[in-house]
């Protein structure tokens, strides 16, 4: 005869599914930043993603052409977002990565709160998606956003 399983085997079933889809978050994240900012990175230097017709009186336009017009600051921002986006999909140094891409990000998301309000979606989910990480690696920081600290410590 068949004896009926215990009911709590049921519980203890459901309980691993929960958790593997939550350990597997933050390499979700990380990967969709790196992809998002490996690819819009080399965009930046190869221009293989064609641009609509821009408009220069636009303001989010011209805040472009005067990164460009700098002639270093466009291009430290696509080199940071390539190189970022590589360390994120390759998962190496992934708390230095975020705390180099934290300044693109909140760029990213005033100009398009500011500027640009049609990209402001992609823009809040990068930002969520980096504070997630963020949060995710928390005791890498810990020792960073100490209040004192003596050198060689």
């Amino acid at each position: 005869m068949d004896t009926p399983l215990p009911a709590s085997s049921s519980a203890t079933e459901a309980s691993p599914k929960k958790k593997s889809l939550t350990r597997h978050l933050p390499t979700v994240a990380r990967v969709f930043m790196g992809l998002i900012f490996f690819v819009f990175g080399l965009n930046g230097f190869l221009e293989f993603i064609p641009q609509p017709p821009m408009d220069p009186a636009d303001p989010a336009v011209a805040f472009g052409i005067a990164m460009k017009a700098t002639g270093f600051l466009f291009w430290l921002v696509k080199g940071t977002e390539t190189v970022v986006g590589a360390l994120l999909l390759t998962n190496r140094f992934v708390p230095l990565a975020l705390a180099l891409i934290a300044p693109v990000i909140v760029n990213i998301f005033l100009t398009h709160a500011f500027l640009a309000p049609a990209g402001l979606g992609l823009a809040v989910v990068l930002l969520v998606s980096e504070l997630f990480l963020a949060w995710s690696y928390r005791a890498v920081y810990r020792p960073m956003l100490a209040l004192r600290v003596s050198p060689g410590a």
